[in-house]
C-alpha cells in the first residue's frame, strides 16, 4: 500500500488531466452535477469569506445606521493620528466595497489622495458609549467639493466623478438590509457660499432633508446639521449666510438639530477642520443626535 501510495505521488499532471477528460467523456451527466456542486462550494465559500468581518448575531434593531453626508469637511481632511486607526468594538462602516469592517480613520474614500480624519468615527464611538447593548453602522457617503446641487437624484460630481445623492441612496439601501436607520449627519455649504447660491440653499436643503426621509421610508429620521467654521467665513463672507439657514433650520423642520463649529480651528487652509477640531465636531453631532432621540423631536 505504501508503494503505491509513493508511486501516486509522482504521477505527471498529465495522468489527472487524462482522468478528468476521460471521466467528461465518459459520464457527462455526473461531471455536469461535479462541476454545479463544486461552484456552489466555491461561492459559498466565498460568502462566508466577505461575511467573517461582520459581527455574528446582530438583530437589525441593535445595529444602529448612520448616514455621513456632505462635502470634505465631513468626509476628513485631518491629519490621521494613532487614536484615529484605534478600532471601537461596536463601530463599524461600510466600507468602499460595501462590507462592514470595523470603523478607523480615513472612513471616506472620496479622494483618496487627500483623505483623513473627519467627524464620523468620534461620533460613533460616542453614540456607541452610550448605550453599550448596541453597534453602530457608518455609512459614509460624503464628496469632497460637491455643491447641493449634486446632492439631487441623477446629480454628478466631476471632481470625484460620482453621483453623490444616487450612490448614497444605494449604499444606505444595502446597509437598511443589515441594521435600523438611526440618523442622517450633514456637512456641506462652502461650495454654496456665493451670494447667488446661497439664497436658494435653504429650499434646497429642506428638500434634500425630505427626499432622504421619504426614499429610505424613514419619515422621522432624526437629521443633524453643522455650520461651517469660522475661519471659512472669515475669507467667504457669503458663507455666513449659509451659518444662518442652518442655524435656523430646526426651526422650521422637525427632527431636525444643528451643531455649531464656533471655536474649531483649521488645518492651515482656512477651509478644512484640523484632526482635533474635526473629532470635537463629532462629539457635537453625537450630543445632538442623543438629544433628537431621547426627545423624539
Amino acid at each position: 500500500m505504501q508503494r503505491i501510495k509513493d508511486e501516486a505521488q509522482w504521477l505527471p499532471m498529465d495522468f489527472y488531466s487524462q482522468l478528468v477528460i476521460s471521466y467528461q467523456s465518459k459520464c457527462p451527466i455526473m461531471y455536469k452535477v461535479f462541476l454545479i456542486v463544486a461552484a456552489f462550494l466555491v461561492m459559498n465559500s466565498l460568502t462566508v469569506l466577505a461575511q467573517s468581518s461582520f459581527p455574528p448575531g446582530i438583530s437589525p434593531t441593535k445595529f444602529h445606521l448612520y448616514v455621513l453626508a456632505g462635502q470634505s469637511n465631513m468626509a476628513g481632511r485631518g491629519t490621521v493620528e494613532t487614536v484615529d486607526k484605534t478600532p471601537h468594538p461596536r463601530v463599524w462602516v461600510l466600507n468602499r466595497a460595501n462590507q462592514w469592517v470595523p470603523a478607523a480613520d480615513p472612513l471616506h474614500f472620496d479622494k483618496p489622495d487627500v483623505i483623513g480624519v473627519g467627524p464620523g468615527l468620534a461620533f460613533g464611538k460616542l453614540m456607541a458609549a452610550q448605550d453599550t447593548s448596541v453597534f453602530i453602522g457608518l455609512i459614509p457617503t460624503a464628496a469632497g467639493g460637491s455643491a447641493i446641487d449634486a446632492w439631487q437624484p441623477g446629480g454628478y460630481h466631476e471632481q470625484t466623478h460620482s453621483h453623490p445623492y444616487d450612490e448614497a441612496i444605494k449604499r444606505v439601501q444595502l446597509a437598511q438590509k443589515a441594521g435600523t436607520l438611526h440618523g442622517i449627519l450633514w456637512h456641506q455649504g462652502e461650495s454654496d457660499s456665493k451670494a447667488e447660491q446661497a439664497t436658494v440653499y435653504e429650499q434646497k436643503l429642506k428638500q434634500l432633508i425630505n427626499r432622504f426621509r421619504q426614499v429610505l421610508s424613514a419619515p422621522t429620521v432624526p437629521v443633524v446639521v453643522g455650520t461651517l467654521g469660522d475661519f471659512y467665513v472669515a475669507k467667504n463672507p457669503a458663507g455666513a449666510q449659509i451659518n444662518n439657514i442652518l442655524r435656523a433650520l430646526p426651526k422650521s423642520e422637525p427632527h431636525v438639530a444643528c451643531v455649531d463649529a464656533s471655536g474649531l480651528t483649521d488645518k492651515g487652509d482656512q477651509t478644512h477642520f484640523d484632526a482635533a477640531s474635526a473629532r470635537e465636531l463629532g462629539r457635537r453631532y453625537a450630543e445632538a443626535m442623543q438629544v433628537l432621540e431621547r426627545s423624539g423631536k
